[in-house]
This record gives structure tokens, sequence and C-alpha cells, in this order.
């Protein structure tokens, strides 16, 4: 760090309930997944989906909004259920980043 300069305190409190832990081999393609808190205080496995990789289109359950293909966005899904396709969050980053000022919109049956 540069002398003089001095770690953001919004920047850092972001970052305090963020966990690096590994995730399953069969579910995690990229190395690792952050732990982060979702909706309802529930963890989730959280992984960050760049521009070049999104190449289809979403429905994200925090504005019920769809999430264009080639739009970076994350996928969420909740620690204790290591399941496929069914559990899987496709969320746009910043509603991601909202999720604890605002409820989910979109409820599965």
């Amino acid at each position: 760090m540069a002398k003089g300069r001095r770690r953001s305190a919004r920047r850092s409190a972001g970052r305090r309930d963020k966990q690096f832990r590994p995730v399953p081999r069969d579910l995690n393609l990229d190395g690792f997944a952050q732990v982060e808190s979702g909706p309802g205080g529930v963890d989730h496995y959280v992984r960050r989906i760049p521009a070049a990789r999104a190449n289809k289109v979403y429905r994200c359950p925090g504005c019920d909004h769809p999430i264009a293909a080639g739009t970076a966005h994350l996928v969420a899904w909740p620690e204790e259920d290591f399941g496929g396709a069914g559990v899987r969050r496709h969320w746009h980053t910043g509603c991601w980043g909202g999720r604890h000022t605002r409820g989910v919109t979109r409820r599965w049956s």
C-alpha cells in the first residue's frame, strides 16, 4: 500500500461476511467460490460469471428482470444444498449486493 493511503472503511466493511472455502469438485469448475450470507441469512456459495462466459439468458430473483446473454453476473446456491441446476440462482451483481435491504421478488415452487 502506498504511503499516506488508507483503506476506505466502506470498502473493507463489504468484505466482512465473505469467506473463501473450497467447493466440492463436481460443482466447482474454476477453483474456489466465495461463501456469503444470502437471502434470509443462509450462507450461499457464490461464483462470479464473466461476460465472456455468460451465453444464456437468466431471470434474476432479486428484481425479476432478465439477465441478458453477455452480461457479467453471479451464481449463488445454498451452502447446505450441493444440488444441481434446481437450486442455483443467477443474480445481477447489483441485486445480489442489495439482497439484505430488499427481499427476493421471485419464488420457485
